[in-house]
């Protein structure tokens, strides 16, 4: 092992600048933080937390090399190690075994490659499938139980009935349970008695490796997958377009939801996060599917534009920073949340699903925070970026393309998480028809420009209209994104029915009452309408209006406890009888009086939902108009942003600069220490110098020290001991000299030759 460490230590040390520099920039963890020189360097490339990083990272052209390397053994030459590929193309394995080199997972001697002693660590006994090597398993067996051909002669000779279970164990997994009786059992003796098996416990048997080998015919993996598989793809037109079209409905949604939570904030559970309840009601409010509901409500979240409120009861409200996103620019608003969604951990699509130990995971909670998201976000969207522009990719062959990249990730976890990301990035607009849009190749090049992802993304908004077409059948469409005024208009006096290139907007007796109770009068409200239609207003719509404005406040509300009066007696007689108003106690005071002892705001609710059209009434007799509430949850805290270097380029030359001043300061220090008399003081334990200097006291013999001053440089000093007593040493020196050393300085010791 250790002539391993001090090789790998030569091979990086002669590595030239541009090498090392490439070493650094394919594991940047080498430059955090900076290493003393390059032995220091090296020493940090070799340990196991470093290499399983790099290991991790490889795809699976490389990862198969590795364990190739790994397989055939240090110093193996090119041609076992093809033929444990089994491939000919030895331009591309060159290529490969350069690139591990690159990285430091290899190490080159004067007998070949040698892999980094910490890799088959992190590889695990089971490489490729193959079981531990017979020696591990079994040191004692004799050199002839693990020669290729006496396995295939004892393979030769193995009963029918044992082929079954070596075939179930050639490619994995290695290890297998013994049978409890019967013909089995009598199989597996037969192979433990040849030696093609191997126990490990008392009911656990194992496959060497050599004979894993021999039964896959010499080859390592049973398919080979050097390059990276292709991508299907298929022709996408209007890809800006229908990107634009999904970017202004996710600004929509973002804006209703806004709306929905200032108006009426839902609660904030015990263990954070948004109830199962309150998902489902904004999603109604929405009109959208859970999934994409819980995608809006979180791309909101890690935009900044909604939060806990942190009250005593908290709620979920939206934040300062809405009132300023919502006056800006249609593209700039969109790239705040492209950017938002881009850089986030959370993973909406892990709403609803059952997280470890506790229930199905809630919007907004802790169990959607999965950090490893950021990085597949990336790397789909880095996948579709080599696409040529308008290609859309096939779902199945890019998250093969994906697996290829990071075979050490869960088969099942990636797929699903890419069919996350491509879902998302539809609803968000940086793909259209399954292409990346042009603002989606924007914000990959650039994250964090704001303007330039804006800018990217502008022309392809559908432009804000400020007229809707009304229809016969009191629906009315808009078509296109409506102006600010108008939009809150519509979305205060008319229920929306769908969606898409075009809003259809459905007048109803309660949203005309909805607008009544904002304050509009009649007037107003069909003045407004007409305005806006560039189609004649449907008589329908103000036969609408003008009944609901005719019974809206004929009944008035006021406070007590609370009183109700109306100039029609027959209305009041109406509640009186009324079995569902029992509750509220209704006693009549006059003809056209009642009190009762509920608050005033519940009498009107009750009251409306069994069909009357009350009306809350000041102190003075005037009306009240209800004002939508606008909840504002103070702005998260952020701190200042973490300074960080990144390990580019121009860092990591610096850094290489400074490795190599400091490994030309230790030669010359080394060469120093060569040229000074007497022999190499080598570093020691405190406790071993002090036993040294009282022998040398006893036997009167002189002793070489390496001594540190309080600069911090060492020099080096013939001495002869007198005493040793509280933490010093009394001695002379070599010119008869008595002086006193402290101990704790005394750096190592060598008895005088």
């Amino acid at each position: 092992m250790a002539t391993s460490s001090r090789s790998l230590a030569d091979d990086i040390r002669g590595r030239s600048d541009a090498e090392l520099i490439d070493l650094v920039l394919a594991r940047p963890d080498l430059a955090r933080p900076a290493p003393a020189d390059l032995t220091g360097l090296a020493a940090r490339a070799g340990t196991r937390a470093s290499v399983q990083r790099a290991v991790e990272a490889l795809d699976r052209g490389r990862l198969q090399v590795l364990e190739a390397v790994v397989v055939a053994g240090d110093g193996a030459d090119r041609r076992a190690l093809m033929r444990l590929l089994g491939t000919d193309d030895r331009p591309t394995v060159d290529a490969l075994l350069q690139d591990l080199w690159r990285s430091a997972l290899l190490w080159r001697g004067a007998d070949g490659d040698h892999v980094v002693r910490t890799v088959p660590e992190v590889l695990g006994s089971s490489v490729a499938g193959l079981g531990a090597p017979m020696r591990e398993l079994r040191p004692s067996s004799p050199p002839e139980q693990v020669d290729p051909e006496q396995i295939r002669a004892a393979l030769a000779e193995a009963p029918d009935e044992t082929r079954a279970m070596l075939e179930r164990m050639t490619w994995g997994p290695a290890f297998g349970v013994l049978p409890a009786g019967g013909p089995g059992r009598a199989t597996a003796r037969w192979l433990l008695e040849h030696h093609l098996l191997v126990p490990v416990s008392v009911d656990r048997v194992a496959l060497p490796r050599e004979v894993g080998l021999v039964l896959r015919d010499g080859r390592l993996h049973r398919s080979l997958e050097l390059t990276p598989p292709e991508v299907a793809t298929r022709p996408a037109s209007l890809v800006d377009a229908a990107a634009g079209g999904a970017a202004s409905e996710c600004l929509t949604h973002v804006d209703e939801l806004a709306a929905d939570w200032g108006a009426a904030p839902p609660r904030v559970l015990r263990a954070g996060g948004l109830s199962v309840r309150d998902l489902r009601v904004t999603q109604r409010t929405l009109d959208l599917d859970p999934e994409h509901t819980a995608f809006v409500v979180e791309l909101a979240y890690a935009a900044g534009l909604v939060a806990d409120d942190g009250e005593v009861e908290p709620l979920w409200a939206p934040t300062s920073e809405l009132d300023e996103w919502s006056s800006s620019e249609a593209g700039h608003r969109w790239a705040l949340l492209a950017v938002a969604w881009l850089g986030s951990t959370r993973a909406p699509h892990l709403v609803g699903r059952r997280s470890t130990g506790t229930g199905p995971a809630n919007a907004l909670g802790p169990d959607v925070q999965w950090p490893a998201i950021r990085a597949i976000r990336r790397e789909v969207l880095g996948e579709l970026a080599l696409l040529a522009p308008g290609t859309a990719a096939d779902h199945a062959s890019l998250r093969e393309r994906l697996a290829w990249r990071r075979p050490n990730r869960s088969a099942t976890v990636l797929d699903e998480a890419v069919e996350a990301v491509l879902r998302e990035a539809e609803w968000l607009g940086l793909t259209g028809r399954g292409a990346l849009s042009e603002a989606g190749r924007a914000l990959l090049a650039s994250p964090a420009a704001v303007d330039e992802v804006a800018a990217a993304m502008s022309p392809h908004l559908p432009s804000p209209v400020d007229h809707i077409l009304v229809q016969a059948d009191l629906t009315a469409v808009a078509p296109g994104p409506l102006v600010g005024g108008l939009g809150s208009f519509m979305r205060l006096a008319a229920e929306v029915e769908s969606r898409g290139g075009a809003t259809v907007y459905r007048f109803t007796p309660e949203s005309v009452r909805r607008a009544l109770d904002a304050g509009w009068t009649a007037a107003d409200f069909v003045d407004t309408v007409r305005r806006s239609s560039r189609t004649p207003l449907p008589q329908p719509l103000e036969y609408l209006v003008s009944d609901v404005a005719r019974r809206h406040g004929q009944t008035r509300i006021g406070g007590a406890a609370a009183y109700i009066r109306s100039d029609d007696e027959a209305v009041l007689d109406t509640m009186l009888a009324s079995r569902d108003l029992a509750p509220l106690r209704l006693r009549r005071l006059a003809p056209t009086v009642l009190v009762s002892s509920a608050d005033p705001r519940v009498l009107v609710e009750l009251l409306r939902d069994n069909g009357f059209a009350p009306v809350h009434e000041s102190q003075d007799g005037t009306v009240v108009h209800a004002e939508t509430p606008r909840r504002r949850a103070g702005s998260r805290r952020r701190g200042p942003a973490p300074l960080v270097t990144p390990v580019d380029r121009d860092h990591t030359q610096s850094l290489v600069d400074g490795l190599r001043a400091a490994e030309a300061t230790a030669d010359q220090r080394r060469a120093e220490d060569e040229a000074r008399p007497g022999p190499r003081i080598q570093a020691m334990d405190p406790v071993v110098t002090l036993s040294l200097l009282r022998d040398a006291v006893a036997e009167r013999h002189g002793v070489w020290i390496g001594y540190s001053d309080g600069h911090g440089s060492t020099s080096r000093h013939l001495i002869h001991p007198q005493r040793v007593e509280g933490g010093r040493v009394r001695a002379t020196d070599e010119a008869g000299h008595e002086k006193s050393f402290s101990v704790h300085r005394i750096t190592g010791a060598t008895l005088e030759s």
